[in-house]
């Protein structure tokens, strides 16, 4: 281990994990360095990009280069990839088809799934948009969005009645999507599909920012409402395994700073066209 490069990771994460800025003595404090080493290796950190200092407060928050790295690395492939092993542990647990799925011009696109043990399965297709107002997942991504994104949705986008329990009214939905970020996780009650309900929680990265949701569906008859308060603990713990396997902190929200670089989510893809499966 090369001391030098265990320091300075340990001051970038320091950094890192305190985005509104941090001060070089409490970066010395988190890290039990010498005041004099903090700083010559934040002035390292800052010469390479790595770390910028405000100069107005003296405080220290990650730079450019850092998002430039992760950026670099993150992908709807990497995504899909990093998540099976959480979406089979999920289905192994609950016995219901888990899938992944972000967000993609106003609509929800699953990633990736994995099929429950039940002989009775949902003929769910990767890759297929979905509508976002009638799923758990999508819920869960709109429920995420900036205030004025997500009201141009409302506004611009056509709530179709799939099922009759679908929410078409937007202002019914603007209130649902409130109850699903005060709970931390969102329902689909036969919303989307008659005879399926779904739960989803929300997945985040290095910046605390929802970057795609997590969910199951099953047949009523097993994902039924006494039973959905203990499913949805599961999905929320198996999205914040996740979260913190992309480099996500447990307990960071939506409302956390966007990086300064305007990273966004993993990027847009060509949308196949058809008709897909129920999620």
């Amino acid at each position: 281990m090369i001391q030098s490069l265990q320091r300075g990771f340990a001051i970038l994460e320091t950094v890192a994990h305190r985005p509104p800025g941090v001060t070089m003595a409490e970066v010395s404090r988190a890290t039990g360095l010498h005041a004099s080493t903090t700083h010559h290796l934040l002035r390292t950190l800052v010469a390479l990009g790595y770390v910028v200092q405000a100069e107005t407060t003296r405080q220290y928050r990650l730079g450019p280069q850092a998002f430039r790295i992760a950026a670099a690395g993150w992908g709807e492939a990497q995504l899909s990839e990093a998540a099976g092993p959480f979406l089979a542990e999920l289905a192994r647990t609950t016995g219901e088809t888990s899938h992944l799925a972000v967000f993609e011009r106003g609509e929800v696109v699953v990633l990736n799934k994995v099929d429950g043990s039940s002989p009775v399965r949902l003929a769910e297709r990767v890759g297929y948009p979905r509508p976002a107002h009638c799923t758990a997942i999508g819920k869960v991504l709109l429920a995420s969005l900036p205030e004025r994104d997500l009201g141009a949705f409302l506004a611009d986008t056509e709530l179709r009645p799939l099922t009759p329990k679908t929410i078409t009214s937007p202002s019914r939905l603007a209130a649902e999507l409130r109850r699903v970020r005060a709970k931390g996780h969102a329902l689909d009650d036969e919303e989307f599909t008659q005879g399926i309900r779904c739960l989803a929680a929300p997945v985040r990265n290095f910046t605390g920012r929802v970057v795609a949701a997590v969910g199951i569906s099953g047949p009523i008859w097993r994902v039924s409402l006494e039973r959905a308060a203990g499913l949805a603990r599961t999905v929320s713990a198996a999205a914040g395994r996740l979260s913190e396997h992309l480099g996500g902190r447990p307990g960071s929200r939506e409302d956390a700073p966007a990086p300064h670089d305007g990273i966004t989510p993993p990027g847009r893809r060509a949308r196949p066209s058809g008709n897909g499966g129920r999620t």
